[in-house]
């Protein structure tokens, strides 16, 4: 038994020959065998392409009325793409049903919009799904003439008596604001007893802070240009929802806000005190049909613009995936467990989603192609027997010319014949068991070539030489 020390360098020996000895079989396979691999990696990379072709470069968004809070978040989104070499045109709508009968529209090209959880009619359609929710949509209500206390805020019988016969703006058909006010209006028993205006949110503004009408619903965000005019304004008041957690309990999708005393205002101490409000929260819907790349654009467009904190959200709360309202897209769900992937983070957008893609079907194709074509039965071998056969069959040929006939003024030309066989013998590239079938060629054609070396050849008789020797082949 040797050392230690030659144990190791004869066991580093052999790992390096047969890594050696792999890496040999494995180029004179790609040698042999590229004209198929380049055909089936064709035919790989043709129904790959046809049933997932690369993502489109310019995709419509349905956001809300010109003008509003969605509009802004919307031009964020089309700064996000266009970065990453996509056209994200934004398509201004009514509101949030008109954007969900478009996405239900499979003729219609809107592919994305932005809708306010809690809208009925997004449960009856069906070819949408949901990317999750983006942001809170506070539901805010304001209104004008003498201030309702807080233990009285949220009493049927007071809220009746304070706004009989007034005109509150619910928003117009359609439209988020609409949905939410009427559900709240519905479920604490305001429907009757107040007259109800169908407003536009900056239209029920302008009509608020002319005492046009007495109050107004408005769902937007905190940071929409309408809400911050009504919270400036100080003739005007904001109800709290004294009893947020059941109007919470009644309908789900619903989150409960807590505003601190002074939040909105500290130098005019607005609220006067701790207030509870009522949120939606904005849905980010898709087609089931958009491109997983360009769904995982938007999750991340929704990481990077939402994903801040803000007055009512804190940093990474969105995307969130608690009131989709809709079923989730798959995507959304790899990307809530996995986030976005890696290769995103080192290289352009259609760099990444080609190599992403590309994986798909090259490495199934190296991890499977190799071994199955090494495993085809007697494929390599007989590839190589062919090309040892080819070699036998010129010199089975070349010897019957000699033995026809002969002549021995061309000896020279008969052996650059063989030469040329002999050359090409060498040429040929054999795995090992197919060793002795290579060496017996060429000790064939050495053995012709001794024959015509000869002094007497076996191939030329004369009367008296007796019988000329029998031929090899």
């Amino acid at each position: 038994m040797g050392s230690f020390k030659e144990d190791l360098q004869e066991t580093c020996l052999g790992i390096s020959e047969s890594a050696q000895q792999s890496w040999s079989d494995f180029t004179q396979f790609l040698h042999e065998t590229w004209p198929i691999l380049i055909l089936l990696l064709t035919i790989l990379m043709g129904i790959w392409w046809y049933s997932d072709p690369p993502p489109p470069r310019h995709v419509l968004m349905a956001t809300g009325s010109a003008g509003g809070s969605y509009e802004d978040l919307g031009k964020k989104y089309v700064e996000f793409f266009k970065a990453k070499g996509i056209t994200l045109e934004l398509v201004p709508t009514t509101g949030a049903q008109e954007n969900i009968d478009r996405l239900a529209d499979r003729k219609d090209p809107v592919q994305a919009a932005f809708v306010q959880a809690g809208v009925d009619h997004a449960q009856e359609v069906t070819g949408i799904q949901s990317l999750g929710a983006i942001a809170y949509d506070p539901i805010w209500f304001f209104y004008r003439g003498s201030e309702l206390k807080t233990a009285e805020s949220d009493t049927i019988g007071v809220v009746l008596q304070h706004f009989a016969n007034k005109k509150i703006s619910v928003g117009i058909p359609g439209s988020g604001t609409y949905a939410q006010s009427t559900k709240i209006l519905k479920a604490a028993g305001y429907e009757k007893g107040i007259q109800v205006l169908n407003l536009a949110g900056h239209d029920a503004v302008k009509a608020l802070q002319a005492g046009e009408i007495d109050g107004a619903f408005i769902v937007d965000s905190y940071e929409a240009p309408n809400v911050q005019s009504l919270l400036n304004d100080k003739s005007l008041h904001l109800v709290t929802f004294k009893r947020a957690a059941a109007y919470a309990k009644l309908m789900p999708y619903l989150n409960i806000l807590h505003i601190p005393q002074g939040a909105f205002n500290l130098p005019r101490n607005f609220p006067a005190t701790d207030m509870k409000m009522l949120a939606t929260t904005t849905i980010l819907l898709i087609d089931d049909r958009m491109h997983p790349a360009i769904q995982f654009l938007f999750l991340e467009a929704a990481k990077e613009i939402n994903g801040k904190e803000s007055f009512f959200s804190e940093r990474g709360e969105f995307p969130s995936f608690k009131d989709s309202m809709l079923p989730e897209s798959p995507v959304a769900v790899h990307f809530e467990k996995n986030n976005y992937p890696m290769l995103a983070a080192y290289f352009p957008f259609w760099v990444a989603e080609l190599i992403s893609r590309l994986m798909f079907v090259v490495l199934p194709f190296c991890i499977l192609g190799y071994p199955l074509l090494q495993a085809l039965p007697g494929y390599r071998a007989k590839r190589m027997k062919n090309k040892i056969h080819r070699l036998y069959s010129s010199l089975k040929a070349l010897e019957q010319e000699l033995l026809n006939g002969f002549d021995n003024q061309q000896r020279d030309e008969y052996l650059k014949r063989l030469n040329l066989l002999e050359y090409q013998a060498l040429n040929i590239k054999i795995s090992k068991h197919l060793s002795s079938d290579y060496y017996s060629l060429r000790t064939s054609i050495d053995y012709v070539r001794n024959c015509l070396n000869r002094g007497i050849h076996p191939y030329q008789f004369s009367e008296g030489e007796g019988e000329s020797a029998q031929p090899l082949l």
